[in-house]
């Protein structure tokens, strides 16, 4: 409501006329000299709203000292944009090959160890039979130096190139046996597919991820706070976010504030242009079921007198 301010100005008494000009005089620098009381009147109300007689400086005063006080009802705790963001578990297969099978699509959620795809594995069996072979003939001409030692027809020497050979064939057989069962990948986490990037049929090449996982607890929020409102956001710290379509505010605490400022992104749309330069921070939610990766959010920092109660009760 805007607080408009006039004083009543002195009138000249309606008929008659005075007999002592002196005495007229006298009676109206006593009107003047009577303390003059503001009148406060809501704008619209019959009132012109104007400060009227000389005392307008006074007015001045008055509206300059009730400025704060009426500016201070419209305070709130800040609210900042910001948006869901994610860390995703790339899960690739170690060596080249093609999409045999693929067990799962988007969306799924999934356990730790539940398969996720097979890559054709023909050339790997291929490699272990090899290897077995070699293991066979390995062994057979270890127990054979084994013999001839024991019975004096054979050298030491004999013995442990043979048994030197064994442990090798072992050992490759070990590893063929790992690499065959790597070409079926299991989950290494809980969670949900958010991205398929390669289909049954398809050739990928070693490291290149062929499913993204996202974890619950990976889930965080991004917004951004100029110079000004950094002071008052600390590590720990609980915000409240606010999304389209979200029951209540959901809490976040602060995971991360960047060491340095940064201009506000584009996708950023500032509601005070003057903040040119911002910090980055994050929030870890904590029921982040409802949240989904790239949702905007606002974001609202505790009021400035619970910040400093919390920072002393983190101390």
């Amino acid at each position: 409501m805007t607080m408009r301010i006039f004083f009543p100005s002195p009138r000249r008494e309606e008929g008659g006329e005075r007999s002592d000009p002196g005495e007229g005089r006298s009676e109206s620098r006593s009107r003047f000299r009577k303390p003059l009381t503001p009148t406060l009147s809501p704008a619209g109300k019959g009132s012109s709203g104007a400060v009227r007689g000389p005392s307008a400086a006074l007015a001045f005063v008055i509206l300059v000292a009730l400025a704060p006080l009426l500016g201070a009802c419209g305070d709130k705790d800040p609210s900042f944009q910001g948006w869901v963001e994610a860390n995703l578990i790339f899960v690739g297969a170690d060596e080249n090959g093609r999409v045999e099978t693929l067990a799962v699509k988007e969306g799924d959620r999934i356990q730790k160890g539940a398969r996720l795809f097979s890559l054709d594995a023909d050339l790997f069996k291929a490699d272990l039979n090899m290897n077995l072979a070699t293991l066979a003939n390995a062994r057979q001409t270890f127990d054979r130096a084994q013999q001839l030692l024991k019975t004096g027809a054979g050298t030491q020497k004999d013995f442990d190139a043979a048994q030197a050979t064994l442990r090798q064939a072992e050992a490759q057989v070990n590893t063929a046996q790992t690499r065959l069962a790597r070409r079926s990948i299991a989950s290494p986490v809980s969670g949900s597919v958010e991205q398929v990037y390669f289909r049954p049929g398809e050739v990928v090449t070693a490291s290149k991820p062929i499913v993204a996982l996202l974890p619950p607890g990976n889930i965080k929020i991004r917004f951004f706070v100029p110079e000004t409102v950094l002071a008052r956001v600390s590590y720990g710290e609980e915000v409240k976010v606010r999304c389209d379509g979200c029951a209540a505010d959901i809490s976040a605490k602060v995971s991360f504030i960047a060491k340095s400022a940064e201009f506000t992104p584009p996708v950023i749309y500032s509601q005070d242009e003057r903040a040119k330069l911002v910090y980055l921070i994050e929030a870890l939610p904590e029921n982040p079921g409802s949240l989904r990766v790239g949702q905007p959010v606002d974001v609202r920092l505790p009021a400035q007198g619970n910040t400093k109660a919390g920072t002393e009760a983190k101390r």
